[in-house]
């Protein structure tokens, strides 16, 4: 017993020598916090962000050990890392999956911010650095699938090329230094891009945006974690065809967070004004929000004007990724014709919709703010009733060992699925260990903030119940 507690003491000890030599370091900086019960994940969606960049760091790094970035070997490599290399498959979906959710929640925490009125306590920095964080998020995503060279990849990178060559004056000059000089090292510039470029200027956005307190729910990085391995299972990503320049390409459409600008350029406009200029704009229009909004209050139902804009320009995106996906389904006609949007119907829409989503999200705001007026001042001359569910220990316990016996079952089941061969479902089952493990985790923390509420009973009280229990078990 002494020398093991001699050894747990020169643990701790070094332990916390380790924690003092960190204590000026920008980690220990940053102070985390561990929420002891559940809380919305809303407000720290910035953090499941973060959590995600660092999954796709992990598995990026995994593949790079296979991966080619030579013209003609790009898609060669990858088809084997697919199929081949032990547990490549699992990694690449893994990895494409956590960048599609990346960009996902990424959206989400910036129009969480701008609903809240987060950005309103004296953070304008912080809002305008996570603006281009999110463009370069985009970017990241952008240079990744284009470095499998299929021909889903080709179309986003001529695309690319001439959007970049459209640019007056300074176009021609950063098209060589993205894709060389006659294309034929693109792949590599884009793969120093992804891998050390884009990720470096990232981190440094990272360190300006990022607050200095940070909630690490662990339930809830799990939940993320597991949702991301469940969809790869379930929706495993598709290798596509090899690009071929003498076969003539498929009709294929890029990834969901560029097919709004796939739309306006399917018009045939001008590509600098479609592919740049108003993409520019509205990320721009964005970034000064903090600057033009002038409420004194935060809700998005005391902020009209600024909800209502907000609205319509969600609505725009939704309205514009849609019309991207949009191919004419009539096989008869040519391939151009397909593609194609006649561009007055598609403006005129998407002028009608400034005024229409404006508008009426703006009544609707008001008749909100109005019903909830009503709603509070029925509260006040009512009656108070809530009907909380609250389990009790005993349940909890039992639910605690169902879900470790769920756990383990799934880990088994998991572990004969990768040696059989099923590579989606053994996909599918770790990310509903994770999720399990979520679950099992939140449940019991809530049973420790449950036993911190039951009330303990004085001293006194148990000495006394004690004494008339001796009392009534003496003969008469």
């Amino acid at each position: 017993m002494v020398v093991s507690l001699k050894r747990r003491n020169g643990l701790v000890d070094f332990f916390y020598w380790i924690w003092d030599g960190l204590e000026r370091t920008v980690f220990i900086g940053t102070k985390f916090s561990f929420p002891a019960r559940f809380v919305s994940p809303f407000g720290f969606l910035g953090m499941l962000t973060f959590v995600i960049f660092i999954i796709l760091g992990i598995t990026g790094a995994l593949l790079m050990f296979y991966y080619q970035p030579i013209l003609d070997r790009a898609w060669d490599s990858v088809a084997k890392i697919n199929d081949t290399v032990p547990y490549g498959f699992a990694i690449r979906n893994i990895h494409y999956h956590a960048s599609n959710a990346m960009v996902l929640l990424a959206v989400l925490h910036m129009y969480y911010q701008y609903f809240s009125g987060r950005y309103k306590i004296r953070n304008e920095i912080i809002w305008v650095t996570g603006v281009v964080l999110g463009t370069v998020t985009i970017l990241e995503a952008f240079t990744g699938y284009d470095i499998i060279f299929s021909e889903r990849a080709e179309l986003a990178i001529s695309i690319a090329a001439s959007l970049t060559n459209s640019m007056p004056v300074v176009g021609p000059t950063i098209r060589d230094a993205m894709f060389g000089s006659g294309f034929a090292d693109f792949i590599l510039r884009f793969y120093t891009m992804h891998v050390f470029l884009l990720p470096i200027v990232m981190l440094g956005l990272m360190a300006v945006h990022m607050p200095r307190f940070l909630v690490f729910d662990v339930p809830m990085v799990m939940a993320i974690s597991g949702a991301i391995f469940l969809t790869g299972g379930v929706f495993p990503v598709d290798l596509g065809s090899k690009f071929e320049p003498t076969v003539p390409p498929g009709i294929t459409v890029p990834e969901w967070y560029l097919t709004g600008i796939y739309a306006f350029l399917r018009t045939q406009y001008d590509k600098f004004v479609t592919g740049v200029l108003w993409p520019g704009v509205f990320i721009v229009a964005i970034a000064m929000t903090p600057f033009i909004d002038r409420y004194k209050k935060f809700s998005w139902k005391d902020r009209p004007i600024v909800t209502a804009f907000g609205i319509t320009g969600i609505t725009q995106v939704m309205v514009t990724t849609y019309w991207g996906f949009y191919i004419t389904p009539d096989i008869t006609k040519p391939l151009v014709a397909r593609l194609v949007i006649d561009p007055i119907f598609f403006y005129l829409v998407m002028l009608l919709l400034v005024p229409i989503g404006f508008g009426f999200s703006y009544m609707m705001i008001l008749l909100a703010k109005e019903s909830e007026r009503k709603a509070k001042l029925a509260a006040s001359k009512g009656p108070h009733k809530s009907s909380p569910i609250n389990l009790s220990g005993k349940w909890i316990n039992w639910l605690i060992i169902g879900l470790l016996a769920f756990q383990v079952y799934l880990n088994i089941a998991a572990y004969n699925a990768a040696l059989s061969g099923m590579k989606n479902f053994a996909l599918f089952l770790t990310g509903l260990i994770l999720m399990v493990f979520a679950g099992l985790f939140h449940l019991y923390r809530h049973g420790l903030n449950e036993a911190k509420k039951e009330p303990v009973p004085p001293p006194q009280a148990e000495s006394q119940k004690s004494l008339d229990s001796k009392e009534a078990s003496l003969p008469p």
